[in-house]
């Protein structure tokens, strides 16, 4: 596996502080982020490695081990398990036995020849076992309304194009597992993962609370009064509804089942709530006018 160094990634020491870390974090993303530089396939990778990066650095226990064993670092634990059953082999050749001692542990050229054996490259040992590849971890943005319909999208994952199929009804910071789209595993082992985030962006008419839907209708004064109709978009197309007379501002209307879609539900959707904003006129003319007075001292 190719060495990523995360702090030069992210532009920082290796004494960075966790404040240090994110902020670099939000700063490099920014200014790699795909949005910002579409077709730029190095400025594309660089930000999944910022992703990665910050992964790692940001959590103790595994900046911990990445510190200490660099790019072999999620193999940590395989490795202390070999060290811990190097010193019971060590113990029992000490207590008498028969067994030849070992001594010494595990050195510099001992931990290079471990990796090497264990994960691919040769060295003294002739174990081979299989290994799982890195997982990778990335971010998708979608308007809101393409979070509607379940529709696919091509994603550049660490260089290669892959097509995907986004479910309809995905929620922002939603999370998905693409097995077998992270890196190539070792000595024949599978390959990790792809974990996709999506980050929904807030959309200028249609607030989402849940499966539900939200917006905000302007009518008119004289329809609010007297009552009418109007055409009204929603997400599936124009429906014609009906205003009662004596409307009051902020009515609520309530059209069920023409909500957001149910994540991986067959058929089911939220609703969809219209709210009136009753629009008082302006410019009135000296007739207007007139008619309003009348119409106060009734």
């Amino acid at each position: 596996m190719e060495y990523i160094d995360y702090y030069k990634i992210l532009d920082i020491n290796k004494n960075a502080s966790a404040d240090d870390i994110k902020k670099a974090y939000r700063k490099q993303a920014r200014k790699n982020h795909p949005d910002l530089n579409p077709g730029n396939e190095e400025a594309n990778k660089k930000f999944q490695q910022i992703n990665e990066a910050n992964e790692v650095l940001s959590d103790p226990e595994k900046r911990k081990k990445y510190d200490k064993y660099g790019k072999d670092w999620q193999h940590a634990e395989q490795f202390e398990a070999q060290q811990q059953q190097q010193r019971q082999y060590q113990s029992q050749g000490n207590s008498g036995n028969g067994y030849s001692s070992y001594s010494g542990g595990f050195g510099g050229d001992d931990f290079s020849d471990f990796f090497s054996s264990m994960f691919g490259g040769g060295g003294r040992s002739s174990r081979q076992s299989p290994f799982k590849g890195q997982d990778y971890n990335a971010e998708l943005q979608l308007n809101l309304l393409d979070a509607y319909t379940t529709h696919k999208q091509t994603l550049t994952v660490n260089g290669k194009q892959v097509r995907i199929t986004i479910p309809a009804g995905v929620e922002n910071g939603q999370k998905i597992k693409l097995s077998g789209y992270g890196a190539a595993g070792a000595n024949g082992g599978p390959p990790g993962d792809l974990y996709l985030t999506f980050k929904i962006k807030d959309d200028a008419r249609y607030k989402r609370k849940g499966n539900d839907i939200y917006v905000q209708e302007d009518v008119n004064l004289y329809t609010a009064l007297l009552g009418g109709e109007k055409i009204v978009e929603t997400p599936t197309g124009k429906v014609k509804l009906k205003i009662a007379p004596e409307t009051q501002p902020d009515t609520t209307l309530r059209l069920k089942g023409k909500g957001f879609p149910v994540y991986k539900k067959e058929n089911q959707f939220g609703d969809l709530y219209i709210k009136w904003q009753v629009k008082l006129p302006t410019n009135l003319n000296a007739e207007q006018k007139e008619l309003f007075e009348k119409l106060s001292k009734l």
